[in-house]
């Protein structure tokens, strides 16, 4: 997975202008607003002359504003703009909606669809309310570790064995005893792993020559996970059976 903004290691701060530049915008993204040149330059291990350099054109280009008042820098406003347009881009069809609309409401859980895009599953669309929220981790346009996640590892049980093992050097091995039990029960279910008190259920959606492209789940508290489980997993079954070849494609 990709590092978090909290973790800008110094040595990826090396190489073209361009990595430098990305190095400033994901340190100005963790410190918050009114982080000032010099704090930048020593977090990411960049010499304060090329930070300046980096900030200038960044700003000049809407990356990164500058706040007077605080003295130093914060995120601009075409990062937002190219966040909704990722999200915009992944959105699914009207139909893939509806079904996790239906879902959400029929059986009373926050439904999502999670699409396989390069060597990511990534969230494409989620339908929750206030009475039944998504885990607070769960963002559309962001990925998910796919070992944690019932989405991740039905899109894992279901890959064929190249992308798999491109998937499994960068994510992490996988247990084949837990994919053969998920190939064989349809669907995959976690507990806990993505987010503590949660619980999920997910099952694969392919594209019209039958490769994974997805899986569609549902998300309950951990509590209910038990009594509920026969009726979550023939709902989300017969979701991802009806927008079988809807997924977007990676």
């Amino acid at each position: 997975m990709y590092p978090t903004l909290d973790t800008v290691a110094p040595d990826r701060a090396t190489g073209t202008s361009i990595t430098r530049a990305l190095r400033v915008v994901e340190a100005v993204a963790a410190a918050g607003d009114g982080v000032t040149a010099k704090v930048i330059a020593r977090r990411v291990g960049i010499p304060l002359p090329s930070v300046y350099r980096a900030i200038g054109t960044l700003v000049d280009e809407g990356y990164l504003v500058r706040l007077p008042e605080a003295r130093g820098y914060g995120l601009g406003y075409r990062v937002a703009q190219l966040h909704r347009s990722l999200a915009e881009q992944m959105r699914p069809s009207a139909l893939v909606r509806q079904v996790l609309h239906d879902v959400h409401t029929g059986v009373g859980a926050a439904s999502y669809l999670a699409v396989l895009r390069d060597l990511d599953v990534v969230v494409a669309h989620v339908d929750d309310c206030a009475r039944h929220p998504r885990p607070h981790l769960m963002r559309v346009g962001e990925p998910v570790a796919p070992h944690t996640t019932a989405a991740g590892m039905a899109v894992l049980a279901d890959l064929r064995r190249g992308p798999l093992a491109e998937l499994s050097a960068r994510a992490g091995p996988v247990d084949d005893a837990v994919l053969t039990r998920i190939r064989a029960d349809g669907t995959a279910v976690e507990t806990h792993e993505y987010q503590p008190g949660t619980a999920g259920i997910a099952a694969p959606v392919h594209d019209r020559h039958g490769v994974v492209r997805g899986a569609l789940g549902v998300t309950v508290p951990r509590a209910e996970l038990t009594a509920r489980r026969s009726e979550l997993v023939r709902a989300v079954r017969e979701a991802a059976a009806s927008v079988d070849q809807e997924a977007p494609a990676g």
